[in-house]
């Protein structure tokens, strides 16, 4: 599985600011931006990412899948503690 096909599965299901996808094989990292993920606990936003994947997830074409499933606001606050000082 690509990392494309992911990212497509992902934007056809919910409705995302951004998706950013990344890996190989069948193991895979996500982040995914949206207003959808305000209030949820970190349990329920992973299970929102891993339920239009689940079926590859079944097969085994996703083995190992990293989730970071953020609001706007946390995406912002995260890029901003990623910058060099």
């Amino acid at each position: 599985m690509e990392p494309t096909e992911i990212k497509a599965i992902l934007e056809d299901a919910l409705s995302l600011d951004e998706i950013h996808v990344k890996g190989d094989g069948s193991h895979f990292e996500v982040v995914a931006v949206g207003e959808l993920f305000d209030g949820m606990s970190r349990v329920k936003k992973q299970q929102t990412i891993y339920g239009p994947l689940m079926e590859h997830i079944r097969t085994n074409a996703i083995h190992a899948l990293s989730i970071k499933a953020l609001t706007p606001a946390e995406w912002a606050r995260d890029k901003k503690l990623m910058q060099p000082l």
